[in-house]
């Protein structure tokens, strides 16, 4: 059970690439944001959830197995981060760059209210939900973009 929460915590092994293990992350979970995209907002909807509880609990474990709060090789808050940039938005190649570069800008200089939830909640749920409010973010951004007629959503 524990190898199977590493396995994901580490998004398959690709926390463990050398440099920016986040970024490596994040483009990891590019394949299945195109997927989710495909699919419909029905199954969108319905898939979140359930991976939202996977990804905290995996997180959780992986923190003890790997002996550090938050390691770098813990990648699934970036995962469901990205997930969630890109959820019900069009999967179109300039909206999914557009996106990644956000998320990634997000999660790496965090602003407000990012950096204040990091410092206050550990655990699991601690990982994945500055990186869930990166997502919000870039969602946001993204959005304004459509709504103002910059990007075709």
């Amino acid at each position: 059970m524990k190898r199977g929460a590493l396995f994901l915590a580490t998004w398959g092994g690709m926390g463990y690439l050398p440099l920016a293990p986040g970024t490596w992350g994040t483009l990891g979970a590019v394949p299945l944001a195109l997927l989710l995209g495909y699919q419909g907002k029905t199954f969108t909807f319905l898939f979140l959830p359930p991976f939202f509880f996977l990804s905290v609990w995996s997180a959780g474990v992986a923190e003890g197995k790997l002996g550090a709060e938050d390691h770098p090789a813990i990648v699934i808050d970036e995962v469901i981060g990205f997930l969630l940039a890109t959820a019900l938005l069009p999967p179109r190649l300039p909206i999914l760059i557009l996106s990644f570069l956000l998320f990634r800008l997000f999660d790496i200089l965090k602003p407000f209210p990012i950096r204040w939830i990091e410092g206050k909640v550990s655990g699991g749920l601690g990982v994945v939900l500055d990186d869930l409010i990166a997502g919000l973010l870039s969602q946001g951004v993204i959005r304004g973009l459509c709504l103002a007629k910059f990007l075709t959503c």
